[in-house]
């Protein structure tokens, strides 16, 4: 493995205990330029993970705590007046940074949620007349609360697409829990230092770009992805029923990243099937649309994706 990212893993630990999945799929995120959906119960160290981030990394981090008087203008700026010489001047809104978490995005309307569209996947940010482009890195990292019912949206298909992943959070184990309840009554966390700056990020992430990758996998990634528009083609009759609609043409990109870059955080030059089975979980579940009968049996998308992984053939 990388020794800066042996550097960086090392430096993470010394703030967050465990949730190895939650950072593991921040580094891919990273490292692929895509953006990551995070479901999980509240105290499971998001906030602290994405802080520990941008120290390790030297990176600017801002946090929107998303709310249903939310406006547009609050995450991403607005024009200002100014009466004394009758002019107007940009005041840009906390968007503006390398690693962005939005917490319980969820909360918030659809207004609010699509203004963040154009900014996830075009890197830029328009108020009034005028484009902003944002400096590389970006990262948005969203959260979402599973057990609230009330005072919460459903996410847009369009914007759930903009997610390169999403990762559902669990609790600690009891031996991590321990650990934590010391450390944090003790107040004994150590400092996270800065191990890498935004160039050397850069040299990471074309390292990780330049991962061999077999075109026998590049066609089974693709057919993965075509089952969940025409299960019956692959002999996936008994799924057939439960998905509404498929995954985009986002999930074969974001799939084909993501694999890289498990591939890449495995210390390996090269793309193997375990790559993409560790990720396809992560990459679709929130790409594949129930049906209200698979909603009604309580079917969900991971057993989807399990059936589809488990019947086609791997090359």
């Amino acid at each position: 493995m990388n020794q800066k990212i042996i550097a960086l893993k090392a430096e993470l630990a010394k703030a967050v205990v465990g949730q190895e999945a939650l950072i593991e799929g921040l580094l891919i995120g990273l490292l692929s330029d895509g953006h990551i959906l995070v479901e999980g119960v509240p105290g499971l160290a998001k906030t602290t993970t994405i802080n520990a981030l941008s120290q390790a990394l030297g990176l600017d981090s801002k946090r929107i705590q998303f709310t249903p008087d939310l406006l547009p203008s609050d995450i991403i700026g607005a024009e200002i007046y100014n009466p004394q010489n009758h002019s107007f001047s940009i005041k840009k809104g906390p968007l503006f940074t390398h690693l962005l978490l939005a917490d319980e995005i969820n909360r918030a309307p659809a207004k609010v949620q699509s203004a963040l569209l154009e900014v996830m996947q075009e890197r830029q940010v328009t108020i009034g007349d005028e484009t902003f482009k944002l400096e590389p890195p970006f990262l948005v990292m969203a959260t979402q609360n599973p057990i609230e019912q009330e005072g919460v949206y459903t996410l847009p298909e369009a914007q759930l697409d903009r997610f390169m992943m999403k990762l559902v959070v669990t609790h600690n184990d009891e031996n991590e829990e321990l650990e934590i309840m010391r450390k944090v009554a003790n107040k004994s966390f150590e400092t996270v230092q800065a191990v890498l700056n935004i160039e050397e990020l850069h040299i990471l992430q074309t390292e990780m770009a330049a991962i061999h990758i077999d075109p026998e996998l590049e066609k089974y990634i693709v057919q993965l992805i075509s089952a969940t528009r025409d299960p019956e083609k692959f002999g996936l009759e008994e799924v057939s029923t439960c998905m509404m609609y498929g995954a985009s043409p986002r999930a074969s990109i974001d799939l084909y990243k993501a694999a890289k870059a498990k591939a890449f955080l495995r210390g390996n030059d090269f793309v193997s099937p375990a790559d993409i089975g560790y990720v396809i979980h992560d990459v679709l579940r929130h790409r594949i649309v129930l049906s209200y009968e698979a909603r009604a049996k309580g079917v969900t998308s991971d057993e989807i994706i399990s059936k589809i992984v488990e019947m086609i053939a791997i090359p």
